[in-house]
C-alpha cells in the first residue's frame, strides 16, 4: 500500500503539477521530497516560503494547470501568507501543502485554516484514507473560477502512514454556455453604441486573445489591457491605447466611450476608489462579479455593469458575432485613436539628465528575441516598465495586482524560466524589491537559469558585488551607453546575470504625478 506522501505526489501529478517549490525543513517535507523523487515530480529548493508559493503561483498562471508548493513545519504557514495573497489576487491557481504539530489542540499551534481563510478558496485537512481525494478536490477548486490558491494541511506524522489509493477527477467543471438572452441584449448595447472601447483583463487567456483581436477589427474599437491582460492585443496593434490602470493616463480616450466593454475584466485588477467614468458597462466575464470574493472600498463593487454575460469568453464572441455582422459600424476617428495612443505612450518619456528608466526598458525590448518574457516588480519603476515592454500574447508580462506584492519580480522570473526554457526572461526589480528576495540570487545561480536581472537603482548601495558573490554575472551602468554595453555582455553570458541600472530618480517622482492621478467623473 503506497504511503500518504506518495499519494499527494500522484495526486500533483494527476494534476499536470510541473513542480514543486518549497524550503526543505522539518515536519512532513523529508518524506514528499523523497516521494516527489521517486515519483518524476521535479522539486525546485527555495530560501523563503512567500517566495516558493509565487514561484508556484506564476507557474500556474503560466501553464493553466496548478502550481504547488510546500512549508516547513513551525513558522512556514505564517511564512507564506504574502505570497498566498499574490495568488488569490491574481487568480492563479496553485495547491498550498502545510505541516502542522499532529496534536492540533496544544495552546501554541495555529489554526492554519483561520489563519489564511482570507488568501485561500478552501482549506482541508488531510487523513490517511481520504489523501487522494483531497488533492483531487485541491486541484479542481484552484482551476475553478475565479482561479485560486487552494490549502491542504497536513499533520506532520501523517505522510509516512500507509494509504489506500482512490481514483478521483481532478478537472474542474466547465463553463456553462452564454445565456442566449444575455447575448441578444449584449449584441444590441454594441450595435446602439457609436464609440465604443474594450477593456481586456486578466481572464482573457492566448485562446481568448484570437477573438478578441478578430472582435475589436471588426468593430473596430481601441482596446485597453489591465496589465496581468498585456499581451492580449500585440501592443503594435493601431487599435492597441496602452495600460488601463484606473487612474488619470487613460482617462483622455476611455471618456470619450459611450459604451465599456469590460472584457474578461476581474475586480482584483481595479485600483481601490471610486469608478470614474459615466459609460454603461458590458461585462463579458468567466464568473459573475458576485463570486469574485473582491470588494470595493465601503463593501460595495467597483462598477455596476448594465449588463453581465458569464460564460467561457472566446465562446461569448463566437455567439455573439452572426448577431453583430452587417448590423454595426463604429465610428471612431482612426486619426484621433492614432494621436490619443502616440500622446498616451510619449507621457512616460521623461526628460532626464541621467539614465532613464524608459530607455533602460525600450533597450531591453530591442536586443532581446520575440517572445521575450518580462517580471515587473512593483513600485514606481512598474509603470514605465509595463507602457513600454512590447507583449504580443499574454503571459509576456507578468506583474503583481495592482503592483501589490513587493519582491515579485525575481521569484516570478524564476519561475517563469523554468516554465519556459527556451525563452529569455527578464527581471526588472528595484534595490529594495530585490533585497527582500536577495536569498533567491542564489536559487537562480543554482539552478543555473539564463535569467537578466535589470535592478532600477536610484541611489540605494549596489547589488553587484551581492550578486557576484552568489554566483552571478554583474555588471554597473550609469549612462545609456554604459547600459548598452552591460546587455550586450549580460545577454551574451551563459548563467544568470544582474546589471545595476543607475537611473535618475527624478522619473520615478514625475511617474507617480502622471499616473497616480485620478481621473475626472
Amino acid at each position: 500500500m503506497p504511503t500518504v506522501a506518495a499519494l499527494i505526489v500522484e495526486g500533483l501529478r494527476q494534476a499536470a503539477v510541473s513542480r514543486l517549490f518549497g524550503v526543505p525543513g522539518g515536519g512532513l517535507g523529508h518524506e514528499i521530497l523523497e516521494a516527489a523523487r521517486l515519483g518524476g515530480l521535479p522539486v525546485v529548493s527555495c530560501h523563503q516560503e512567500w517566495a516558493a508559493c509565487i514561484m508556484a503561483g506564476v507557474t500556474g498562471e503560466l501553464t493553466g494547470h496548478p502550481g504547488a508548493a510546500l512549508s516547513t513545519l513551525g513558522p512556514g504557514v505564517t511564512g507564506s501568507v504574502s505570497g498566498l495573497g499574490h495568488a488569490f489576487l491574481d487568480r492563479s491557481p496553485m495547491i498550498y501543502l502545510s505541516a502542522r504539530h499532529p496534536d492540533s489542540a496544544l495552546a501554541f499551534v495555529t489554526d492554519h485554516a483561520a489563519l489564511l481563510a482570507p488568501v485561500v478558496k478552501g482549506s482541508a485537512t488531510a487523513t490517511a484514507d481520504s489523501v487522494g481525494d483531497q488533492v483531487a478536490w485541491a486541484a479542481a477548486l484552484a482551476l475553478a473560477e475565479p482561479r485560486g490558491p487552494v490549502h491542504l494541511d497536513l499533520p506532520a506524522d501523517l505522510a509516512g502512514r500507509p494509504a489506500p489509493r482512490m481514483v478521483a477527477a481532478t478537472a474542474s467543471s466547465p463553463l456553462t454556455p452564454p445565456d442566449a438572452a444575455a447575448l441578444d441584449r449584449a449584441a444590441e448595447m454594441i450595435i446602439g453604441a457609436r464609440r465604443p472601447i474594450v477593456v481586456a483583463g486578466l481572464q482573457c487567456r492566448p485562446p481568448d486573445a484570437t477573438w478578441l483581436r478578430a472582435f475589436c477589427e471588426a468593430l473596430p474599437a481601441p482596446v485597453l489591457t489591465t496589465c496581468k491582460a498585456k499581451g492580449a492585443i500585440p501592443d503594435p496593434h493601431p487599435l492597441a491605447m496602452g495600460v488601463f490602470t484606473g487612474g488619470a493616463l487613460e482617462a483622455p480616450v476611455v471618456r470619450r466611450a459611450d459604451l465599456i466593454i469590460a472584457f474578461g475584466l476581474d475586480p482584483a485588477e481595479l485600483m481601490p476608489r471610486r469608478w470614474p467614468y459615466s459609460a454603461p458597462v458590458l461585462a463579458l466575464t468567466r464568473c459573475a462579479s458576485s463570486d469574485a470574493r473582491i470588494r470595493a472600498p465601503g463593501g460595495g463593487a467597483y462598477f455596476a455593469p448594465a449588463l453581465e454575460v458569464v460564460g467561457d469568453l472566446g465562446s461569448i464572441l463566437e455567439e455573439m458575432a452572426p448577431r453583430l455582422v452587417s448590423r454595426y459600424r463604429a465610428d471612431w476617428d482612426v486619426v484621433e485613436i492614432d494621436r490619443l495612443r502616440r500622446e498616451r505612450r510619449g507621457a512616460l518619456e521623461i526628460a532626464l539628465p541621467g539614465l532613464a528608466v524608459h530607455r533602460v526598458v525600450q533597450l531591453a525590448r530591442e536586443f532581446t528575441p520575440a517572445g521575450t518574457i518580462a517580471a515587473v516588480d512593483a513600485g514606481a519603476h512598474g509603470f514605465p516598465v509595463t507602457a513600454y515592454w512590447d507583449a504580443v500574447e499574454p503571459g509576456e508580462l507578468l506583474i503583481s495586482n495592482g503592483l501589490a506584492t513587493p519582491g515579485f519580480a525575481l521569484p516570478a522570473a524564476i519561475a517563469a524560466q523554468l516554465v519556459h526554457p527556451e525563452r529569455r526572461v527578464v527581471c526588472f526589480t528595484g534595490h529594495g524589491e530585490l533585497m527582500m528576495v536577495a536569498a533567491e540570487l542564489e536559487t537562480a545561480a543554482r539552478l543555473r537559469l539564463p535569467l537578466l536581472i535589470i535592478v532600477l537603482g536610484d541611489g540605494a548601495p549596489s547589488p553587484v558585488a551581492l550578486a557576484r558573490t552568489v554566483g552571478l554575472y554583474a555588471f554597473e551602468a550609469q549612462d545609456e551607453d554604459a547600459f548598452r554595453s552591460a546587455l550586450f555582455s549580460a545577454l551574451a553570458a551563459p548563467g544568470p546575470t544582474l546589471i545595476d541600472a543607475r537611473v535618475d530618480p527624478a522619473g520615478s517622482r514625475r511617474t507617480l504625478e502622471i499616473v497616480g492621478g485620478a481621473p475626472e467623473g
